[in-house]
């Protein structure tokens, strides 16, 4: 996959995307990750970005022409359909399973925004996408792209030691998942479940799923509303609810 990211601070990208996991996928070639500043494109000699919003107003607003001549710019793409994705709060809320939808794309280009917003020309000729991390916001674009980018990244093949790492993750079956535990058996008084230490698999199985029901149903019951479980979920979930 390659990715590009539009940033007026290119150096926020350093420390993410030279580390864990993001660091890995790069180094097996999974990924190839390309900051650029798109005040270079300004075109003007004072690399001008932004301006005042025509109708007055508070606030900045981003000029069309870095952006539009940035990602023109960028390298041509390789045969294949180059999603281009504005991060801004009034965007499509991002879940798992966009996260999933885009990790099968081959090129992703993100545009961080700063100031009151964007040249409406922007978001209605050039992107593909327009994604929001939550009902809240930020200073900038650039901490939406760091989390949507490790989402995506992790999702493809080759970048989890385990391939059935993220297959299980909260929200990718639906459900938040299941309590996890490890060595010690018992710390300062606090024990392991003693069914993980059955050796009974079917049991174990039950009771991860149990308790990813419990926990959906008591944290985020609006969950259970998008998914259809299955007969032995159903009775599960009659269980927990009595």
């Amino acid at each position: 996959m390659n990715i590009h990211i539009l940033s007026l601070f290119p150096e926020m990208f350093t420390g993410v995307f030279n580390s864990s996991i993001l660091k890995k996928a790069q180094e097996k070639n999974e990924v190839e990750i390309n900051v650029v500043n798109f005040r270079d494109y300004s075109g003007n000699k004072h690399h001008q970005v932004d301006d005042y919003p025509y109708g007055g107003g508070a606030g900045m607003v981003l000029k069309p022409e870095p952006i539009f001549n940035a990602i023109e710019a960028l390298p041509p793409s390789q045969g294949t359909n180059r999603r281009i994705i504005l991060l801004c709060p009034q965007g499509e809320r991002f879940t798992q399973k966009k996260a999933e939808e885009l990790a099968m794309e081959q090129e992703l280009v993100f545009i961080c925004g700063h100031y009151e917003g964007y040249d409406e020309r922007i978001r209605e000729y050039l992107v593909t996408d327009e994604i929001s991390i939550g009902d809240f916001v930020l200073t900038g674009g650039e901490l939406a792209a760091m989390t949507v980018v490790d989402s995506v990244v992790r999702l493809l093949p080759n970048v989890l030691g385990n391939a059935e790492s993220h297959e299980k993750d909260s929200f990718s079956t639906g459900l938040l998942e299941h309590p996890h535990y490890t060595r010690p058996v018992e710390y300062r008084g606090y024990k392991v479940p003693d069914v993980l230490m059955s050796g009974n698999h079917a049991a174990i199985d039950k009771w991860r799923k149990q308790q990813s029901l419990n926990r959906t149903f008591t944290r985020r019951p609006d969950l259970l509303d998008k998914i259809e479980l299955t007969s032995e979920q159903e009775c599960l979930l009659k269980e927990i609810k009595g």
